[in-house]
């Protein structure tokens, strides 16, 4: 669904994306972690079409740089972590803004856009909070108000970067469980994370970056390794593995 082949991001004289080659299928969930600097907002916002880049991005076998914005933002939908929520605006107004693809340049909204956002509002459990202004949510209702409007979008790949920053556990806990049932209607989803246990727990891919470049990449049970976190985030950990996927627990010195 979305694939990268030798990907470098530079900012200057600085690399921050090195080489990197990925595949994130149909439907899965690929997880880019690391430790700070490691590149993965780079790399995510390199998929949007936000930041340039030397390589290919290939999203549905299309090639990124011949799409034009609006086309790309058809097929893909992007969640910064700290996006822009103008608190006056209402809830059904902010994710109607997920149509903004969707819609000719001066033309409006119409039934079908509308139709998005309600179905975005109401997989959401948000039709009660339609009317509030988003300054008065929680946060756990911003991040699914967030979501909404990304889904609101209709893309078929979906990138969140660091989804979970600043909720409490149970909002934690609550995105990300959101985010897992989205993907039964085939969407492609790829997140920055930072905390290792939740990605050993949602995703089914995960990519370990340090200094921009990909030094470890599979399955969670074989990326997160106590030997690779000490090697790449300098930190002493023991890794518990079972049914529900990997716990990393940091181990006192």
């Amino acid at each position: 669904m979305i694939e990268t082949r030798d990907l470098w991001v530079r900012f200057g004289p600085v690399a921050a994306v090195r080489g990197l080659s990925l595949r994130a299928e149909s439907g899965g969930w690929t997880a880019l972690i690391g430790p700070n600097g490691a590149g993965k907002t780079s790399a995510l916002r390199a998929l949007a079409g936000l930041v340039p880049f030397d390589g290919e991005v290939r999203i549905e076998e299309q090639d990124a740089r011949k799409l034009g914005r609006r086309a790309l933002a058809r097929l893909v939908a992007f969640v910064p972590q700290k996006p822009e929520t103008p608190p006056e605006l209402t809830v059904s107004e902010y994710v109607l803004l997920g149509r903004t693809p969707h819609i000719s340049y001066l033309g409006g909204e119409g039934k079908r856009d509308r139709d998005a956002a309600t179905r975005a509002l109401r997989r959401l459990e948000l039709e009660e909070f339609a009317q509030r202004p988003l300054g008065s949510l929680s946060g756990g209702e911003l991040q699914r108000t967030v979501l909404a409007r990304a889904l609101a979008q209709e893309a078929r790949v979906l990138l969140l970067d660091e989804p979970t920053t600043s909720l409490d556990l149970g909002r934690q806990q609550l995105v990300l469980e959101l985010v897992d049932e989205l993907r039964q209607d085939g969407l492609t989803v790829v997140t920055t994370m930072h905390d290792l246990t939740l990605a050993g727990q949602y995703a089914e891919h995960i990519v370990l970056l340090d200094g921009g470049s990909v030094v470890a990449e599979g399955a969670p049970a074989e990326v997160l390794s106590a030997p690779n976190v000490a090697a790449h985030y300098g930190a002493n950990v023991r890794v518990i593995e079972d049914e529900h996927g990997v716990f990393v627990v940091p181990v006192r010195r």
